[in-house]
């Protein structure tokens, strides 16, 4: 029951990145805010780690084929996506555009010779569908330029590099270990962006106290993005296949639309939910033919 929950709650957890960008950004610079992330996150791993007694790989190449998903994973497609909204990118294009990853994914996989149903092709193209109705009343183009624009498609790549090169290279450790090897290599390319960057991270409030929305999502960040998020999307692209689990990130812009009506009070029209619906049955499709 755990392991068939794991999708589920992945799906949840990742969501939540964008309500922790909607708290946390407006008092931070991105880089700033994911170095600190990472630092933490590292910090995290390694006493976990520790007290469980995990294993550590000593070979040279695991921990270099780790750094690389981590820093593809992480600080491209987190620092891509953190610095386009930053850059005035409304978050519904920003969202559409990452979510183009499985079509990538199912293209680059049936190009170099994998096996892509045309059933599964059918649930891509059902999920990207569904998705684009979630979003196509947030589209908001905002500041979108040459910068804001690059960055986004940037992270898109990483995000799909990322998790065919974690599936064709990397071998099955601890998720604590590898997770830890990740946020490391990641945290080492992230600082010094993070040193150019002029603009403070506010820790003080209005009132002179703690600054609750940065604290907040700083701390939800360390431990359910990636302590949480990250160890659950290791562990299913260890188990499934890239198109199956590539195609849950469908689900979240949904997700988050389902969350930023509880949270903001923003409005769930027939559209989204019909878009919901699309994409829950294109997935479904992607996954049942997988299995």
């Amino acid at each position: 029951m755990l392991v068939r929950a794991m999708p589920l709650v992945f799906v949840v957890i990742w969501a939540t990145g964008f309500v922790v960008a909607r708290y946390g950004m407006p008092h931070s610079p991105p880089m700033k805010f994911l170095a600190v992330r990472y630092a933490l996150s590292v910090g995290c791993f390694g006493i976990w780690a520790f007290a469980a007694r995990a294993t550590w790989p000593w070979d040279a190449r695991g921990w270099l084929h780790l750094s690389v998903t981590g820093i593809l994973m992480h600080a491209i497609y987190l620092g891509g996506v953190w610095t386009a909204v930053k850059m005035g990118m409304g978050a519904g294009l920003t969202a559409l555009l990452v979510g183009l990853q499985p079509v990538l994914t199912a293209i680059w996989l049936s190009r170099r010779g994998g096996n892509v149903s045309g059933a599964q092709w059918v649930g891509l193209v059902l999920g990207l569908l569904g998705l684009l109705l979630v979003v196509w009343a947030k589209l908001g183009f905002g500041e979108v330029g040459p910068a804001s624009l690059s960055c986004a498609l940037m992270a898109l790549l990483a995000i799909t590099v990322g998790t065919l090169y974690q599936k064709r290279f990397v071998a099955p450790c601890d998720v604590r270990i590898a997770s830890f090897i990740q946020l490391l290599a990641a945290f080492v390319v992230t600082t010094p962006l993070a040193l150019l960057e002029t603009e403070p991270m506010r820790w003080v409030g209005a009132a002179g106290g703690l600054n609750l929305e940065l604290a907040g999502a700083m701390v939800w960040s360390v431990l359910g993005l990636t302590l949480g998020g990250s160890s659950l999307l290791y562990l299913l692209i260890q188990r499934g296949a890239a198109t199956s689990v590539t195609s849950l990130f469908y689900l979240v812009p949904p997700t988050t639309a389902v969350m930023a009506w509880v949270l903001f009070g923003e409005p769930v029209t027939g559209l989204t939910v019909a878009g919901m619906v699309v994409t829950a049955i294109g997935v479904g499709i992607v996954v049942r033919k997988q299995n």
